[in-house]
């Protein structure tokens, strides 16, 4: 008999998927000048699925759903596929410092999502920890300097990024609401499986004009590690948080990224931060502290498959 997993190990599982996703930004700005965004994130999408496929077939088959619960994964396939391709779109345009600032919103606005269509309470301190998360984020950013926040400007890709944090921010509370007990391998193939067929039509028409041979290999090997640890491997972990904890408890989570892309940089010889922004860390660590502990959960957690 399965066990569902410890609310701790679930924390870990949040903590090991922001650290695989802090990463993304970096390897997407190294790479969107590679291929159109759109044809980027089809042959992402592909490749995660075509990797995932054996997987779930060994282990539950891979029978068409029934029709009701398919219109449920190209939902929130639907709401990944625009977010994935607004950010390859936006980094043509913007940095990854003006979008890494920018998401420090999309909490905020799936805590909104979530009280609105799932009715869940936030309360005033989780409210206040989301607030207090997003201002530990800027800070760490910005390094605590108020003149670097006000110097910010605001370009196209700034707003194509915007779009897409609208679209993630719907991902977890669609998972939620829309889970069927199915297990969790099985959903994010699917979620894959229908995001490949959203990107299909939307990259036909530039299909033709790619010149597969003139790909470099920094791109491809881009491809692989976004398609195998940033998508399968996040995909499977924020479903199986999400249904632990909540979407909005999981979407604090992204509260870290500053943090994890210091961590990062410091792994790779770039030194460590300076002191000013310490205080930024230690605020988004307690607010995401106080957020994950000041939401109850109402039910048992499901098995975990």
């Amino acid at each position: 008999m399965k066990k569902s997993l410890p609310i701790w190990g679930v924390h870990c599982l949040m903590l090991l998927s922001t650290l695989i996703v802090s990463t993304s930004f970096t390897v997407g700005k190294a790479i969107t000048h590679g291929l159109d965004p759109v044809v980027l994130v089809l042959v992402r999408y592909i490749l995660a699925a075509v990797l995932f496929a054996p997987i779930v077939a060994a282990k539950h088959g891979l029978a068409r759903p029934p029709l009701r619960r398919l219109c449920g994964y190209f939902t929130i396939s639907a709401a990944t596929v625009g977010f994935f391709w607004c950010m390859f779109a936006s980094l043509r345009f913007t940095s990854a410092l003006n979008t890494s600032v920018i998401f420090t919103l999309v909490p905020g606005i799936s805590g909104l999502y979530s009280a609105l269509f799932l009715h869940e309470r936030l309360g005033r301190y989780r409210l206040t920890a989301l607030l207090l998360g997003m201002f530990g984020a800027l800070w760490v950013i910005f390094q605590g300097d108020i003149n670097r926040l006000l110097e910010l400007q605001v370009n196209q890709g700034d707003l194509i990024f915007l779009t897409g944090c609208f679209l993630m921010a719907a991902y977890p509370p669609l998972v939620k609401k829309l889970h069927r007990e199915e297990p969790m391998t099985v959903m994010t193939f699917w979620v894959l499986a229908t995001g490949v067929v959203w990107l299909f039509f939307l990259a036909l028409p530039r299909l033709a004009d790619v010149s597969w041979t003139a790909i470099e290999m920094e791109v491809w090997a881009g491809i692989f590690y976004l398609a195998i640890f940033s998508t399968i491997i996040t995909f499977y972990l924020t479903f199986v948080s999400t249904m632990h904890l909540g979407p909005t408890r999981v979407m604090a989570y992204s509260y870290f990224y500053p943090a994890f892309v210091l961590i990062i940089d410091w792994a790779f010889g770039h030194g460590l931060p300076p002191l000013i922004i310490y205080p930024g860390i230690i605020v988004v660590t307690l607010a995401t502290i106080v957020l994950q502990r000041g939401a109850r959960l109402h039910s048992q957690p499901p098995p975990c498959t």
